[in-house]
């Protein structure tokens, strides 16, 4: 297949080059290449985005497959503008977080969704979901029945520059004073492996798949997750537990972010990371062991050192700073429950 990727340097979009090319496909990245080249083997057009059409006009001929991976609406509009009636296949990387209601376990495909950011405005952080949303929408409009739609929820595995999935494995592999944990044992997590990701669309393209599907992965309980990160890196360093509630009042972030816990997520969202994947699997959606993925995690966390400055998680200093004053206030024998006063 001739294939174009919007982008090709970054996380997922360099993983889907990198498995085209060793598919023998023949692969071109638009892409600035501010912060890193596209794989070997693929060409690359220099372009900017923010430029609108004009950043594909180095673009000749007919695409067997278009991989989209944007956030803002409006890069994404004159890519379809200037390339949907050339392309023979469009795949959109949206995200779970066009779903309005992340309160629900379960949630399939049929969820309501964000209202979408309205034409011609600009994504930012804080409108994530409804940028997403408002590019399906435009991508349903230009491509029709090409268009394939994924609905990732938190992409994790080798290359992830979040920091979130691998935190709490190159955490015990720091092997480094005790480790606290959120006291959510019961709480589901859910990783997709960015390989798998990558191999869902390109087992889409060449079969023309169509429609929208949540690209997910298995629900783990958190205190599965945290075992098994602790088996894995060798550590026999303590577990300490600690309650939400007192975690929220000590200031430390959901999610992601410096002094954040990532995979903690605040009430309300107890269906963010449990969605179904029944529908994409049903259709050809292939997931590797979860085992296998933070295994894999881990070997790139040591690659990349595992005391280095990270994006999400607590430093040493808060971390131990917490523990002092989580200790220091709870009665002797309580697991959890915040400490009084």
């Amino acid at each position: 297949m001739r294939i174009l990727v919007l982008g090709g340097t970054a996380f997922l979009s360099a993983e889907i080059t990198r498995q085209a090319l060793a598919a023998g496909h023949e692969v071109t990245c638009v892409a600035r290449g501010t912060s890193a080249a596209v794989p070997d083997g693929a060409t690359w057009v220099r372009a900017d985005r923010a430029t609108g059409v004009a950043a594909f006009t180095d673009l000749d001929g007919h695409w067997d497959e278009v991989v989209e991976v944007a956030r803002d609406p409006v890069f994404a509009k004159a890519a379809l503008d200037a390339l949907a009636g050339r392309a023979g296949h469009w795949t959109f990387v949206s995200s779970c977080s066009v779903y309005a209601d992340p309160s629900v376990p379960g949630a399939a495909e049929d969820a309501g969704l964000l209202q979408p950011l309205p034409e011609g405005e600009h994504g930012t952080p804080e409108t994530y979901g409804e940028s997403k949303s408002a590019i399906e929408e435009m991508t349903r409009r230009a491509a029709g029945e090409k268009a394939h739609i994924l609905r990732p929820g938190l992409i994790g595995g080798p290359g992830d520059a979040s920091d979130r999935y691998g935190y709490w494995p190159a955490r015990f592999a720091a092997k480094a004073d005790p480790v606290l944990v959120p006291d959510i044992p019961d709480s589901p997590t859910q990783i997709v492996d960015v390989r798998d990701v990558a191999a869902w669309v390109l087992y889409g393209a060449a079969r023309g798949l169509s429609g929208t599907f949540n690209v997910v992965g298995e629900v783990v309980p958190f205190a599965g997750y945290i075992a098994a990160s602790r088996s894995a890196s060798g550590a026999t360093e303590e577990v300490v537990p600690v309650s939400e509630d007192w975690l929220v009042q000590q200031g430390i972030d959901y999610w992601a972010g410096p002094d954040s816990l990532p995979l903690w997520l605040p009430p309300g969202h107890e269906g963010f990371q449990a969605r179904s994947n029944a529908a994409a699997v049903a259709a050809g959606f292939a997931l590797r062991p979860w085992q296998e993925t933070l295994k894999d995690t881990l070997e790139d966390e040591r690659s990349r050192g595992l005391e280095r400055e990270r994006r999400a998680g607590l430093s040493r200093l808060t971390e131990r700073r917490l523990l002092s004053r989580w200790k220091g206030g709870r009665p002797a024998g309580a697991r959890s429950g915040g400490p009084p006063g």
